[in-house]
């Protein structure tokens, strides 16, 4: 009787076991593959069959599906009859190991175009103020672009700049040109180093619906404030891009 009961009790949780192993093994095979496809492996966008992927991977067809799930649930791929699994949307690379604006960063997909929803000279909320050492109560440039790539909505910046500077903005051409470029023309110097925070935050209903995303899905916020070569602090940016249609990476060297 101890055995039979030992048994049963056993028996239920090596089956949960196997279950956990085979969705670690999913989430793993889908690591992989969502690395090829931002990678450009797929030229033709289209995947190996799910024999094909199983045998390469030396893995089960059940969990090759269940990977494929997971990446079709981030909407990276879909299912087409008569075809197969095929890319639908491949993430931009947004490199962070230099300091340039979008249009720079992305210039080999194509154009970045602008939307300006909002400019205009604001008050400074104390925390805005004290990021870029005004004094309480200064005023500042206050600028919302919608950007995009291929005429997908990209990402949503709320930007703001110290008036002195930012007032040499307002007859500039936002629309083509990044901020940065523009910065460094009117201050006549180069921009030197910038400080990020980068946090996954749910669309909040206006950002959502900027970004033609569903409401409460997750958007990376990358915080920025950036220096021009001098030290001063000129630019405070908060970028919510949908995480669907951008990747982060670098290179971090380790020091001595």
């Amino acid at each position: 009787m101890p055995a039979e009961r030992t048994r049963e009790h056993t028996a239920p949780v090596a089956a949960a076991r196997r279950r956990r192993l085979r969705a670690d093994q999913a989430r793993q095979l889908a690591d992989l593959l969502r690395h090829q496809i931002l990678a450009g492996a797929f030229p033709d966008r289209v995947l190996p069959l799910e024999d094909a992927l199983a045998a390469d991977y030396r893995t089960s067809r059940n969990t090759v599906r269940q990977a494929l799930d997971l990446l079709r649930g981030e909407q990276l791929v879909a299912r087409q009859p008569g075809v197969g699994t095929v890319v639908v949307c491949a993430k931009y690379r947004h490199g962070l190991d230099r300091l340039q604006g979008l249009a720079e960063t992305l210039h080999e997909h194509g154009p970045v175009t602008n939307e300006v929803r909002t400019i205009g000279a604001v008050p400074a909320p104390a925390p805005v103020a004290g990021r870029l050492r005004l004094p309480e109560g200064s005023d500042v440039l206050y600028i919302e672009r919608l950007r995009r790539l291929g005429g997908l909505p990209l990402s949503l910046d709320l930007t703001y700049v110290p008036l002195d500077i930012g007032a040499e903005l307002l007859g500039c051409d936002l629309e083509h040109t990044d901020v940065f470029k523009l910065l460094e023309a009117v201050t006549g110097q180069p921009l030197g180093t910038a400080e990020i925070t980068l946090e996954a935050v749910n669309a909040d209903a206006h950002s959502a619906a900027v970004l033609q995303a569903p409401r409460g899905a997750a958007v990376l916020m990358l915080e920025r404030l950036t220096h021009l070569r001098d030290g001063r602090p000129v630019d405070l940016e908060f970028i919510r891009f949908r995480g669907d249609r951008i990747t982060m990476s670098g290179l971090l060297h380790r020091s001595a």
